[in-house]
This record gives structure tokens, C-alpha cells and sequence, in this order.
């Protein structure tokens, strides 16, 4: 007997009750302050994780041996930013109260603020620890609250100070690291040697972790709408992921800015769908070792 063609992450197709870590994709680009076209990213690295084992000899770990199911992408509402997060919030909320993970693949930036809403109704101690290229934490963008540029500035209103961890940030105005500077967050620029200063402070709190893959160098993943030189290597930030996964106790996640169109190789995409891999391994791997 034939069956539906059902288009998963690769190894991620255990039913939903059964699952710890819930995906979801968040096409939506509609804030993006330089090059658009995030919003194919979560349909790409779905599609292309094919090219992927399911095993990671990182972790000697393989995907299929935990309970992930991918709930696919939402349909947005790509022409306005507050109804797309509501929509992203609501399926955030529901896998909250299910008891699970979720786990968003972006689609651009702004789309972490839809789960952080979330994740800090159902945590009033949320922390978050951000892996970035730029510090978005603008107060607006060119007049508009609610961009990719403005994203932690919007978290941070909702968590407060001293509750946002941010590493490899090398780029934003002046007026972003002046007020960083002020003790509303903590910022370890340009590289991730923070990372484990930023584990210790985050030890004894629920963490939501928030990955924009430019914070990669450009020469490794030239598929996002806004590269900057000077970013980290795979082998850095597969290593602090696999740490924070370890060490902390991660309540939510979302791995974001795949800009697939940007690099036709696609290079870019095969880095994305290994960091998600090795991510919901560990993540999994660091839960069952919790228990």
C-alpha cells in the first residue's frame, strides 16, 4: 500500500505524543534589512538533509535513536510582522503545554521574538544565549520595532537585564554596544571564547537558545542575507552548542538566516542541516542524561 509523500528533517518522523523536540519551520523574511530570501531556508535544509546521515561521529550519537517530530512550516503571513508572530507564538504555546521542545527553523531573525513571547510566559526565569554576527538590539529600525535588527532588543524586554548572553557579535551601531555596555546584557564580541563564562551564568536557569548562522564566516556559509566577515568556524560553534547542550537547561531553540538562493553551491544549506543535526542530538542526548 502506497503512502503520503511527507517531507521530514531526516530522521525526524516519530509521532508527535511520542516526541521530546518538536520542530517547526518560520518562512518569513518580511523585516530584513539587506538581502531577502530567508524565507526558503527551512523548506531548503529540510530537502536537503537528505544528503545527510543521520549519525554524527561528533557525538557517536545517531538522530533516529530519539523521539523528533517535525510539524513542518507554518503558513505566514508574510505582509505583516505581528500577525506572523502570533501565528509562530501559538504553535510555540502549543508545544510548551504538550511538555516538548520546540525547536524553529528560520526564516529570518525576528521570528525568535514569536518563541521567547512564549517560552517566557511558560518561564518566568528565562534566559536566552545568542550566537550572532550583530548584536540586534536597535531600538528601531529605520522607524519599525519589529525588524531582525531590532530582535534581542525586544527580548530583552521581555526577560530584563542580565538575562541575555550574547557571543560572536561583531557588528551593529555604536549606540547598540553602547547601551550593552550598560549592563542590560552581556556581550562576548567577535569570537565564542565567552562560551563557557556564559555557561556558568546561565547554569541554574531555564535557557532559550537562539543561533543565527552568520555568525559563521562568510567563507563557510555564504548563504545569508546579511554576512559579515570575520565569524567563527563550524568546529567553534559546533563545539558551544554541544557544551550548552550539556551543561544547561535548554527549554527552547531555533537555528536561523539560511539564505539558500545566496549560494548555489549549496554549501551553505548542507552546513545549516549538519548544525541542526548535530543540535537536536545533543539537545536530546542532554535531556535523557538530565532525567
Amino acid at each position: 500500500m502506497l503512502e503520503k509523500n511527507i517531507e521530514t528533517f531526516i530522521g525526524c518522523d516519530a509521532d508527535y505524543e511520542e516526541a521530546r523536540v518538536v520542530l517547526y519551520g518560520a518562512p518569513f523574511d518580511s523585516t530584513t534589512s539587506f538581502r531577502p530570501g530567508t524565507r526558503f531556508g527551512s523548506r531548503a535544509v529540510r530537502a536537503e538533509s537528505f544528503g545527510l546521515e543521520t549519525y554524527s561521529p561528533y557525538q557517536d550519537k545517531d538522530l533516529t535513536d530519539y523521539a523528533v517530530f517535525d510539524s513542518g512550516d507554518l503558513e505566514l503571513c508574510i505582509g505583516d510582522a505581528s500577525i506572523a508572530l502570533d501565528q509562530l507564538k501559538e504553535r510555540a504555546q502549543i508545544i510548551f503545554r504538550d511538555g516538548k521542545i520546540p525547536f524553529m527553523i528560520g526564516g529570518e531573525h525576528l521570528v525568535t521574538l514569536a518563541a521567547v513571547r512564549a517560552a517566557a510566559e511558560q518561564y518566568p526565569d528565562l534566559h536566552i544565549l545568542h550566537f550572532d554576527a550583530h548584536a540586534d538590539l536597535r531600538e528601531d529600525y529605520l522607524g519599525a520595532k519589529l525588524s531582525h535588527a531590532c530582535v534581542l532588543r525586544r527580548c530583552w524586554e521581555l526577560v530584563g537585564d542580565g538575562r541575555i548572553y550574547q557571543l560572536g557579535i561583531r557588528s551593529g551601531d555604536r549606540e547598540e554596544f553602547l547601551w550593552s555596555r550598560e549592563g542590560h546584557v552581556t556581550m562576548y564580541p567577535f569570537d565564542l571564547k565567552g562560551i563557557d563564562q556564559a555557561l556558568e551564568a546561565l547554569a541554574d536557569h531555564p535557557v532559550y537558545v537562539t543561533v543565527d548562522l552568520d555568525v559563521l564566516d562568510p567563507s563557510i556559509f555564504p548563504g545569508t542575507g546579511t554576512p559579515e566577515a570575520g565569524g567563527v568556524g563550524f568546529m567553534d560553534l559546533l563545539d558551544a552548542i554541544l557544551k550548552a547542550c550539556k551543561a544547561l537547561q535548554i527549554v527552547g531553540c531555533d537555528v536561523n538566516e539560511l539564505c539558500p538562493s545566496y549560494d548555489p553551491t549549496g554549501v551553505s544549506t548542507a552546513v545549516a542541516g549538519k548544525i541542526i543535526r548535530e543540535f537536536l542530538i545533543a539537545l536530546c542526548a542532554g535531556k535523557e542524561q538530565k532525567q
